[in-house]
């Protein structure tokens, strides 16, 4: 085995011995599962770059030369034919598509196959840490294997095949991979929307363009960013991005239509046919977050009278595209809604049975278009459906169904809000290694460098001796302002301001102020127990004045941290009620900040008369 980094730089030598060059890089043809080595560049006098037929001239080779096999002056030069790429150029350093582990990753080295004594072939490429060490230095990959081994932790390579690597950083309309971008095609809608939020924001316009408007419909449905999905269809010209949200379901194309500026939005959907922008601007016309807003229009619904045969052969006429049915909705001579019947049942029923007749007198679970979308989603999962039909409230006719699929990512979305309020991570951990850690740190611990910024401060101010002994109690202040975050979090998820039952925000402010209270004795209970130790020791007696004050003042910072808890519900409320998301992290700081100025502000009272 011998990988690229260890070929580049090597010498060239003709049958004379005589060095004509170095190599610069190696041409594969990629018709085969695993391409062989075609040809062989290398730079030569003055930096001319040369291309020769590896099987034509190359003798032999290994890790430090590659000799040829005729002299320099029989060699004749030829060029990279249209089946052929440059590994080093194209491939090396490069994203792709590892389309069996479904995920974006880099090429850090390319691992060669000797097949014979003078052929080469690509196995696949190296992402892992192995080809960036050998990159730098291969004696510096071998010691840092030999001290992992020796700690008992072995560094595998990471090797992705030829046949399951898709190259997506280039322009391929004139090169023809063994598996090109029709391995893409081959993934599932929601394997490709998980590579592409993957990808560079360069290279994701590029892939959509390697789709058809099927394809790139179903993958823009599976974005969870809607942020991303809006600035992809931005940089789509019209008539494309406007064939693709006709390809969409109405509910997901009108999510996606309202991220859009209102301009380019009208533009498309007077690009799209009659049907299509009708069921979208219907759908839009209804308030964000709300049943109507994500249902689709495309359901099936029958009269009390038809029967089984009619209802299967309307079902054969459908569309390819069209949402996929589980039930049929039974109406009325004034087209009310007035039964369900599920596919199902229609299987194992007659054909001269009437749907009347199987729906039967059942009470159908139902929602309004005003319904908010997490209790239509959470009524879903309560009762086990796989749709719900959305009734006007006035005329009782089905307007559409919420499908089970869009009640998911109701959930799931509240679900992240709800960790993102809470101070938690939605992110792909596995996409921020390389500086997660500090963000991890910073935003699970931050109590410590805003500890750390108010040390340092005060001993600008006034010396590090004093500083210790002010800010000494500072850690017990901030500790349970982040705290009071948690706390509040927790309540204003636990109980809907809604909710009858749940406890008023007097109470709740009530109860603040006497924890408030309560941890602010003991805060001071503590001080003056720690001030009759430090008495007692020699040389320390001087610090006790200051170490008081801070006390004192963490304890004023304890209760302004419980009293102000009711302003940080009522800001979630509201916020949430305005349909905003509301950062975890921004609330912790903010809850930081405020029991900071407050120690500052008690500490210009008590202690700092004593600093002098």
């Amino acid at each position: 085995m011998i990988y690229l980094s260890q070929m580049l730089g090597n010498p060239v030598l003709d049958a004379n011995g005589e060095k004509i060059g170095v190599v610069n890089d190696l041409g594969i043809a990629t018709r085969e599962v695993f391409p062989r080595v075609t040809s062989l560049a290398f730079q030569g006098p003055g930096k001319t770059p040369f291309m020769i037929s590896w099987r034509k001239y190359v003798d032999t080779f290994d890790d430090n030369e590659v000799r040829l096999a005729v002299p320099a002056t029989d060699i004749r030069f030829s060029y990279l034919q249209p089946d052929e790429v440059l590994i080093g150029r194209d491939l090396l350093n490069k994203q792709v598509v590892d389309t069996r582990g479904m995920r974006v990753v880099r090429v850090n080295d390319l691992k060669l196959s000797d097949t014979s004594s003078s052929q080469l072939r690509l196995l696949g490429a190296e992402v892992g840490i192995r080809g960036i060490l050998r990159a730098l230095s291969p004696s510096l990959e071998k010691l840092v294997l030999r001290l992992s081994h020796a700690l008992g932790h072995e560094i595998p390579e990471k090797i992705i095949a030829w046949n399951y690597m898709d190259l997506i950083d280039r322009d391929l309309s004139n090169v023809k991979l063994s598996v090109s971008h029709q391995t893409l095609d081959d993934l599932h809608p929601a394997d490709v929307a998980d590579i592409i939020e993957q990808l560079d924001p360069r290279l994701r316009g590029q892939v959509f363009a390697q789709l058809d408007d099927d394809q790139a419909a179903e993958a823009m449905a599976e974005l969870d960013d809607d942020e991303m999905a809006a600035k992809i269809v931005g940089g789509m010209a019209d008539a494309d991005a406007s064939r693709m949200l006709s390809e969409m379901d109405p509910d997901d194309a009108a999510e996606l239509v309202s991220e859009l500026d209102y301009d380019r939005a009208e533009k498309l959907l007077r690009l799209m046919g009659i049907n299509e922008q009708r069921a979208i601007r219907q759908l839009l016309g209804y308030k964000d977050d709300t049943a109507g807003r994500i249902m689709t229009s495309e359901f099936v619904a029958v009269s009390r009278d038809t029967t089984v045969a009619e209802v299967a052969e309307r079902m054969r006429a459908l569309p390819d595209d069209f949402e996929p049915v589980n039930y049929v909705y039974v109406t009325d001579e004034a087209g009310k809604l007035a039964g369900v019947v599920s596919v199902r049942h229609l299987f194992v029923s007659d054909a001269t049975d009437t749907l009347g007749k199987l729906a039967g007198d059942d009470e159908v679970i139902s929602a309004k278009p005003d319904d908010d979308q997490e209790d239509v989603a959470e009524d879903i999962a309560k009762y086990n459906l796989l749709a719900m039909p959305v009734v006007d409230e006035k005329t009782g006719k089905i307007l559409g169904i919420v499908t089970v699929d869009d009640a998911l990512d109701v959930l799931e979305e509240e679900h992240e809000e709800d960790l993102q309020i809470a101070g938690g991570s939605t992110g792909d951990a596995g996409s921020h290694e390389g500086s997660g850690e500090l963000l991890r740190l910073v935003r699970h611990q931050m109590w410590f460098f805003f500890w750390m910024v108010a040390e340092m401060v005060m001993a600008l101010a006034w010396g590090s001796p004093t500083a210790l002994a002010v800010g000494f109690a500072l850690p017990v202040a901030l500790l349970v302002a982040d705290e009071v975050v948690r706390y509040v979090t927790a309540f204003f998820l636990e109980h809907d301001e809604d909710d009858e039952d749940a406890p008023s925000l007097g109470g709740f402010a009530v109860k603040g102020i006497a924890l408030g209270l309560f941890w602010a004795a003991v805060v001071l209970l503590v001080a003056t127990a720690t001030g009759r130790v430090i008495t007692t020791a020699d040389g320390l007696a001087g610090a006790v004045p200051l170490a008081l004050g801070g006390f004192q003042a963490t304890a004023v910072a304890v209760l302004v941290s419980f009293v102000t808890a009711p302003a940080y519900l009522v800001l979630l409320r509201r916020r949430d009620d305005a349909g905003k998301d509301t950062s975890g992290l921004v609330l912790h700081a903010v809850a930081l900040v405020v029991a900071l100025v407050a120690f500052a502000c008690a500490v210009l009272v008590t202690a700092a008369p004593l600093v002098g």
